[in-house]
């Protein structure tokens, strides 16, 4: 049986759900990770017919097995950048060629509840594939993205996302340190390039899956 906090982010997304078809995107609910990874791997993909995929980083795509999977496959050719031994110009040029994909895959920063998608990024790879570039994007949201107005979400992102993610990179940041965003001066700095997209063009380009479960961060 449905538990309430379930059933009341049931009621929620599939509002957002709305929005975002209203604006041109993509969208579906899943009900868990499980769910989620289903979807993609089995309704999402096949009918794309899609042979090359790439990667925002997202802890989203990794807690809902979606990265794995994707990387297992022998069907697809796979540009990744988190492996130990490449360089960081290999890591780079992983990410360029990952902008001309069939498919890329990534998380959001934060997501408005009227279905639109808030992102902040250091080296703008994730914020460049979602505006233009790839012929697909799959966006994997958790419900703890989800937020009232575009102002919630921006300080979401400087005061809670960006701080966290310095700290999970070990960035010689302020607000690695104190948690608190400084709009620092800082060479390791990694809110650097904003987009806000507010519609999907081509329509249902960008492909979005709402889970009902809190992901990432």
């Amino acid at each position: 049986m449905e538990n309430s906090v379930d059933k009341y982010w049931t009621i929620r997304l599939r509002a957002v759900q709305e929005n975002l078809a209203r604006n041109n995107f993509d969208a579906y609910v899943a009900a868990s990770v499980a769910d989620a990874k289903h979807l993609v791997m089995n309704e999402i993909m096949p009918p794309l017919a899609v042979k090359t995929v790439g990667f925002g980083g997202s802890m989203t795509l990794k807690e809902t097995g979606i990265y794995d999977a994707l990387c297992e496959s022998t069907e697809l050719r796979v540009f990744r950048s988190d492996l130990s031994a490449q360089s960081a110009e290999d890591k780079i040029e992983v990410r360029r060629k990952s902008l001309l994909v069939d498919i890329f895959f990534t998380g959001t920063n934060a997501l408005v509840a009227d279905g639109t998608l808030v992102n902040l990024d250091m080296i703008g790879n994730r914020v460049a594939a979602l505006s233009f570039g790839p012929k697909y994007v799959v966006v994997v949201v958790g419900r703890n993205k989800i937020v009232e107005d575009l102002e919630s979400a921006m300080e979401r992102i400087k005061e809670y996302v960006a701080p966290i993610n310095a700290m999970r990179l070990s960035m010689k940041t302020p607000c690695a340190t104190t948690a608190e965003c400084a709009d620092c001066q800082s060479s390791q700095r990694i809110c650097n390039t904003w987009a806000i997209n507010e519609k999907s063009f081509p329509k249902k380009r960008i492909i979005v899956v709402l889970v009902n479960e809190d992901l990432g961060f």
